[in-house]
């Protein structure tokens, strides 16, 4: 008897020491597999409820923040208090739809540095939940003046400081992110179909994924690179006064806005935003080089550092032909104004360099690109990086970082960015963009009228602008494009696009 109850304890402690082993090689060694496996949604279901930090403005405003439910298989859902105020920006926490913007961007800080395990002990030991708040650069104020001054018109408004500071960056169409984050399948699934079924892509952030013809606000690259070149100043050369210019090697000319007659030196060209004038600038004495050379010092040709997902670069065409291989001296006239000429070497194919000096061609910028041009200018030259975290802060208060606007690259010497600030307020005072005039602050802008392809009448309106008590020190750069439009044909950058920044501008007076 006492053999056979051995004989049974035996075979009892086999069968535990095989399930021991069994069950350990199931925790520990095949938990990945589980895990992982596609069956398996215990582990998406706890990861989307888990707990998630706030994303903030600078007033403290919540622009998304967990909630905790109390019913379903999900703890939390991510909310959108302001709607589609911010979704630009913030971006979505779904669960069928992944995520956008900055819970994309941030979501490992988000959720803090910690593991679900660790969360769930802080909580347990009434620690709370590691995870970090995120305190953001952006204005209620003057996102909800963008979104009114803007309307229903398709197009973006980027506000900055010159240091760096995103303020605002607005986009219509846009969307709701409350309903892609919703627990509810059936609503998150109706929702995401609804918005991609959209053909103006109400999911598409404009302001840093699109580019555009920039037309005339691209102009101010071109000046910086005649001045940079010290092949001309404001006030000289004086261009001559006419309807069009037809550069070498084509027969095409480039004709002024409505046929107008327009010349005279570079602050004049830009005040009126002379096409002709800026052309033959680029084709006879700045050239291909130092035209691209510029584009890319203020950032084209590169992914401005913004800290979204999925930013594009803006676009500057870098081959524009192979030289002639001789010196043709074809701007007498301009050369005999200036105290120490030198021709430019043409290429192949000026006529195309001609059409990217007057923001035409292959030439495409985002909204956020032409911000930053107008930010270089009233930061002395320094193109700001675009910043949009002030600081992130723990469960428990503490700062755990501060975010840092400063310098991205640098597009001019300070010198010409001082006389371009000149000039743009010159554009402002009695050129093209007196739709911009604001009394208290000094203004200084570029308006620009983008084609978007040969024989068609609608067109892009635009407007760069920085702005300040005084010239020397703005405080304020905005970009705004309002995009072509067949019912309304034709939309130049001061009527449009200029009373949007106009109204952006008396906002931010009023609320620093």
């Amino acid at each position: 008897m006492n053999r056979q109850i051995t004989r049974l304890g035996a075979g009892l402690m086999v069968c535990y020491l095989v399930l021991f082993v069994q069950l350990n090689n199931i925790q520990f060694f095949g938990a990945e597999e589980l895990q992982t496996h596609p069956s398996n949604s215990r582990p998406l279901v706890a990861d989307f409820g888990a707990p998630r930090g706030e994303i903030r403005a600078a007033d403290g405003t919540v622009l998304a923040r967990s909630v905790e439910l109390e019913d379903g298989v999900f703890e939390r859902q991510r909310e959108y208090p302001t709607g589609e105020l911010f979704a630009e920006v913030t971006g979505f926490f779904s669960f069928g739809s992944g995520s956008d913007g900055l819970e994309a961007e941030l979501d490992d800080v988000l959720r803090g540095e910690g593991t679900q395990l660790s969360d769930a002990l802080l909580e347990v030991l009434g620690g709370g939940s590691n995870v970090n708040n995120v305190d953001t650069t952006l204005s209620v104020a003057l996102q909800e003046a963008a979104r009114e001054a803007l309307g229903e018109r398709r197009g973006s408004v980027v506000v900055l400081e010159p240091t760096g500071n995103v303020l605002s960056l607005w986009s219509w169409p846009t969307y709701d992110p409350n309903p892609l984050a919703s627990v509810n399948s059936s609503t998150a699934r109706a929702a995401r179909s609804e918005l991609l079924a959209n053909p103006d892509n109400p999911l598409l952030p404009r302001t840093t994924r699109e580019v555009f013809f920039p037309g005339s606000t691209f102009k101010v690259v071109t000046a910086a690179a005649a001045l940079e070149a010290e092949v001309a100043e404001l006030d000289t050369p004086v261009f001559a006064s006419v309807t069009d210019y037809t550069p070498p090697l084509t027969n095409n000319p480039i004709g002024n806005f409505s046929g107008s007659t327009c010349g005279g030196p570079l602050v004049e060209l830009l005040a009126r935003s002379c096409n002709a004038g800026f052309a033959q600038l680029a084709v006879e004495l700045v050239g291909a080089e130092q035209l691209v050379d510029t584009a890319e010092d203020f950032g084209f040709g590169d992914t401005p550092p913004i800290g979204l997902p999925d930013v594009v670069a803006s676009v500057m065409p870098d081959d524009f032909g192979d030289p002639l291989g001789v010196d043709v001296d074809i701007a007498p006239d301009l050369l005999a104004q200036l105290e120490d000429p030198t021709p430019v070497r043409l290429t192949d194919d000026i006529p195309s360099l001609a059409q990217s000096a007057i923001g035409q061609f292959d030439v495409r910028a985002t909204p956020l690109q032409m911000a930053l041009v107008a930010a270089a200018i009233a930061n002395d030259g320094q193109v700001p990086t675009p910043n949009l975290i002030t600081r992130l802060v723990d469960s428990e208060g503490a700062i755990t970082q501060s975010g840092r606007a400063g310098p991205w690259r640098r597009a001019t010497s300070p010198e010409t960015a001082a006389e371009l600030r000149r000039a743009m307020v010159g554009v402002v005072e009695a050129g093209t963009g007196t739709s911009l005039q604001t009394p208290g602050l000094v203004v200084g802008a570029k308006t620009g009228t983008a084609q978007i392809a040969a024989g068609v009448d609608e067109t892009h309106a635009w407007v760069i602008a920085f702005a300040g008590e005084t010239i020397d020190a703005p405080e304020i750069a905005v970009a705004v494009i309002i995009e072509q439009d067949a019912t309304q044909g034709e939309q130049t950058g001061g009527r449009v696009a200029g009373p949007v920044a106009q109204q952006v501008l008396e906002t931010w007076m009023r609320e620093r």
